[in-house]
C-alpha cells in the first residue's frame, strides 16, 4: 500500500470512528451543533438529515421572533399531540439533539404590540422548551424606549450628557428587571431554569458587564449564549470574556460565529457602523463563518477556555456570512470545529 493510500485509509478510519461514536453518543463532552435557521428552505426531516450526514451532534431551533418558525412552530406543536411526536421522532431518527429553543427579539419594545408578539413567542418557546425536555430558551434581553413616552428602542452607549443615566435607570430599573423577574418566575414554574440571552448590541445586555448585572438583579436563572462574533468588533477579548462568565457559572449556550474587522475602514471610522451589511468593502467589520474572520488557534483557544469554565455542551454554529452561501459557509464551519472542540473527557492526569 502506498504511503498516500494509507494516509487515506487512517483518515477514513478516523471518520468512521467519529461518526459511530457520535451515533451512538459516547464519550462526547463538547457538541458540535447548528442554528438551522441557515437551513430554512429545507423542510425539517431534510434539514435534520443533512446535518447529521455532516457529523453535527446538536440542533439549535428557531421557534419564533427574528429566527422565525420554519422548522418549529408551538402554535401547532403546543396543541397538537400527533405533530410534537412526529416533530420529535425527526430529530431522534437523526441521531440529533435539540441544544435549545430560540426566540430572539425584544419583549420590552416601547410600542406594545411588537413588544407583546415577542413576549408571547418567548412564552410559548419555554412552554414548548418544557414539553420537549429542552433545558435552555435563547433569546435577548430587549431594549426599551428612553422614557414611558418613546416609541421606539433607545440603545445608550455613553453616559453623558446625564440625559443618558436617567435613560439608562428608567431602562433598567423600571422596565427591563422587572420584566425578567417575571419571566425568569413563569420559566421556572415550567421546568426551565436556563434563560440564555446572547450579548447583542442594540440591546441593554451587550457585553459581560451587562449580562452580570442583569443576573445579579434578577438571579441565576439568567446567563449567556456566548456569541464571541458580537464580542470582537465591539473590541472585547472573548477567552477573557469566557473566563468571566465561567466563574459564574454564566455561560448556558454558544453560537460560534466569526467576525472579520477591518482594520483601514476601522482606522478611519470606528467600529460603530450603521452602513448595511450588505456593503461589504466600506464596512468597519463583518460576519464571518468560523475560520475566516480568525484562525485554528483563535478558536482552539476559546475551546480550551469554555473547557476550563466548565462548559461542556453545545457549540451552535451561526451562519451570517455575506460572502459564502448558508451551504458552503455551515460546511467549513463545521470542518473547522471538527479539528477544534474537545470531544472527549480529559481523562486521568498519568504523568502527574
Amino acid at each position: 500500500m502506498s504511503e498516500k493510500s494509507r494516509h487515506l485509509s487512517t483518515l477514513s478510519d478516523f471518520v468512521l470512528c467519529f461518526t459511530n461514536r457520535i451515533n451512538k453518543k459516547e464519550d462526547i463532552i463538547m457538541k458540535l451543533g447548528v442554528f438551522s435557521v441557515v437551513l430554512g428552505g429545507m423542510p425539517l426531516d431534510e434539514a435534520c438529515k443533512f446535518l447529521s450526514k455532516n457529523g453535527a451532534q446538536m440542533i439549535e431551533i428557531g421557534c419564533g421572533g427574528y429566527p422565525g418558525t420554519a422548522h418549529c412552530d408551538p402554535k401547532v406543536l403546543l396543541n397538537d399531540e400527533k405533530e410534537l411526536e412526529k416533530f420529535k421522532k425527526t430529530i431522534e431518527d437523526n441521531n440529533l439533539q435539540i441544544s435549545a429553543l430560540s426566540s430572539h427579539g425584544n419583549m420590552v419594545h416601547p410600542n406594545k404590540e411588537i413588544a407583546k408578539k415577542f413576549d408571547d413567542d418567548l412564552t410559548n418557546a419555554i412552554l414548548l422548551a418544557e414539553k420537549l425536555g429542552v433545558p435552555v430558551v435563547n433569546t435577548f434581553s430587549g431594549c426599551p424606549g428612553g422614557s414611558p413616552e418613546d416609541k421606539m428602542p433607545n440603545w445608550v452607549t455613553c453616559p453623558w450628557p446625564e440625559d443618558f443615566l436617567e435613560v439608562l435607570d428608567y431602562q433598567w430599573n423600571e422596565v427591563l428587571i422587572p420584566y425578567w423577574k417575571e419571566k425568569v418566575a413563569f420559566a421556572k414554574e415550567h421546568g426551565i431554569h436556563k434563560i440564555a440571552l446572547e450579548l447583542h448590541p442594540g440591546f441593554c445586555v451587550y457585553n459581560t458587564q451587562t449580562l452580570l448585572k442583569l443576573r445579579e438583579a434578577v438571579g441565576p436563572e439568567i446567563g449567556a449564549n456566548f456569541d464571541p462574533s458580537h464580542l470582537i468588533w465591539q473590541g472585547m477579548d472573548p477567552v477573557a470574556c469566557i473566563r468571566e462568565l465561567g466563574k459564574e457559572g454564566a455561560i448556558f449556550h454558544f453560537h460560534a460565529k466569526d467576525t472579520k474587522v477591518d482594520k483601514y475602514n476601522t482606522a478611519i471610522n470606528g467600529v460603530l457602523d450603521t452602513s448595511h451589511y450588505g456593503d461589504e468593502l466600506n464596512r468597519s467589520w463583518i460576519f464571518r463563518s468560523v475560520g475566516y474572520g480568525h484562525g485554528e488557534d483563535y478558536w482552539k483557544a476559546i475551546a480550551s477556555e469554555l473547557r476550563l469554565a466548565g462548559y461542556d455542551y453545545a457549540i451552535s454554529i451561526e451562519h451570517e456570512d455575506s460572502l459564502m452561501s448558508g451551504n458552503e459557509g455551515l460546511l467549513k464551519a463545521m470542518d473547522c470545529l471538527k479539528n477544534v472542540l474537545i470531544f472527549e473527557d480529559r481523562g486521568s492526569m498519568f504523568w502527574a
